[in-house]
């Protein structure tokens, strides 16, 4: 297994289907070792949700879409929320993805939770967003969050065929 370098992401990126599709700009968001996902929403959880052994035991909590202001900006006060991207990601068969929150996000009291990107994937995926900082955090719409790191498989797999394949594109 390896880490995809700028150049193979790039020509990912121009393939069909593309490995990133409706990025804001894509000089700006390909970085050396991945490709930066920008902030399109942001929700609040509503209710609890649920886990069980089988996945008919999942129940996702309600969620309460959050308004940006006319400025682009909005104020987050300390606290969980689902967060969206503008991109969407189309992985083979042969590469897997990991997200890490920019530097400056955590320097801001900020983390993203992530999951693996399974082989196969193809949405507009969302991420779990805590401001962790006491004094609450500020974000503009279409700010690059996370950088999204690519990396080749030994082999192909079956690929990703789960609940969220397809996720958030229509």
């Amino acid at each position: 297994m390896s880490v995809l370098p700028k150049n193979e992401i790039r020509r990912l990126v121009a393939g069909k289907p593309p490995l990133v599709e409706g990025y804001l700009d894509l000089e700006r968001q390909l970085q050396p070792n991945g490709f930066d996902l920008t902030l399109r929403d942001i929700a609040l959880f509503q209710n609890a949700g649920q886990m069980g052994a089988e996945n008919a035991g999942r129940r996702l909590p309600d969620l309460a879409p959050l308004v940006f202001g006319t400025d682009g900006f909005i104020e987050l006060v300390p606290g969980s929320y689902l967060i969206t991207y503008n991109e969407i990601v189309h992985l083979p068969v042969n590469v897997m993805a990991l997200g890490r929150p920019r530097s400056s996000l955590l320097r801001c009291g900020v983390n993203i939770g992530t999951a693996v990107w399974d082989a196969g994937y193809s949405g507009r995926s969302q991420s779990l967003m805590v401001v962790y900082n006491e004094r609450g955090f500020r974000v503009q719409k279409n700010t690059r969050m996370m950088q999204l790191v690519f990396f080749t498989l030994t082999s192909d797999t079956d690929g990703y065929s789960g609940k969220y394949q397809g996720e958030n594109i229509r």
